[in-house]
């Protein structure tokens, strides 16, 4: 089955996600590979202008919410599942690449929509069983955003912490309920996020905040500006950067190599 034409646009942001080879886990301790996703996922922000609204990391996959003013996120995702992917087959000795494939986008076109993948990028490690609170997972961008480890990782200023973070967290911190975990799984494999209609009633399938107040405030509309500024991917090839920028990114991300 051919693959959907990716969605772009420069208005709306993303849910990308990874997953290594085989869902295999990476091969070196989640530490490593964190540090390793900092570095670029910062020269990514620097050299794209990627706007990162959050990241998780887990033992074989990532999730990250970006959004890409530039329209540009077939060159930002290349240079980081490239750059990323050599670097952890280095460290881990690994014969194949590291990623069982190219990364998955989803573009989020609404607020609802993008609530839903908010909340499920965060509440992933506890879904997983690895964490029993979403602030308490180490290798979140929401660790760090709480102040309880440094992040390195530039994020945009995050709208709903700023407006409740306890309300927020308790939000987070609630079960999914019945079906709606699945539900929102499921949209997020399609090009754009879409609930889908229930078979039963062959009506929208909706999935309503708790909380009204996680609305996004009117300082946070750029975040999800709605309009008709997208596009089908053309094709493309992967970017030629220029002496002084390979120069820059090499003293950027460079560091002591891990035995």
């Amino acid at each position: 089955m051919p693959r959907s034409k990716r969605i772009i646009s420069s208005e709306h942001p993303y849910h990308l996600t990874a997953r290594c080879i085989n869902r295999d886990w990476f091969k070196i301790p989640i530490g490593h590979v964190w540090k390793i996703f900092e570095d670029h996922l910062y020269a990514a922000h620097h050299f794209y202008d990627v706007r990162i609204h959050s990241f998780v990391l887990m033992e074989n996959h990532f999730h990250l919410l970006a959004s890409f003013p530039k329209g540009n996120i077939s060159e930002a995702m290349w240079y980081l599942m490239f750059e990323t992917s050599r670097e952890l087959t280095y460290i881990s000795k690994r014969i194949n690449q590291t990623y069982g494939g190219p990364h998955h986008p989803s573009l989020i076109a609404t607020n609802e929509h993008f609530l839903n993948a908010y909340r499920y990028v965060y509440r992933n490690p506890v879904d997983a069983g690895v964490s029993k609170r979403v602030e308490t997972y180490r290798y979140s961008t929401l660790h760090g955003l709480l102040g309880l480890s440094k992040l390195i990782i530039p994020v945009e200023p995050d709208p709903f912490l700023g407006n409740s973070t306890e309300e927020t967290l308790n939000w987070l911190n609630t079960e999914y309920k019945s079906r709606e975990r699945l539900l929102v799984k499921s949209a997020l494999r399609k090009p754009q996020f879409e609930l889908g209609n229930n078979r039963s009633t062959r009506k929208p399938n909706a999935i309503a905040a708790d909380n009204n107040a996680l609305l996004l405030p009117t300082g946070a509309a750029h975040l999800l500006v709605v309009n008709q500024n997208v596009r089908r991917a053309r094709s493309w090839k992967p970017p030629e950067f220029s002496i002084e920028t390979e120069s820059a990114l090499s003293s950027l991300i460079e560091r002591p190599s891990m035995n």
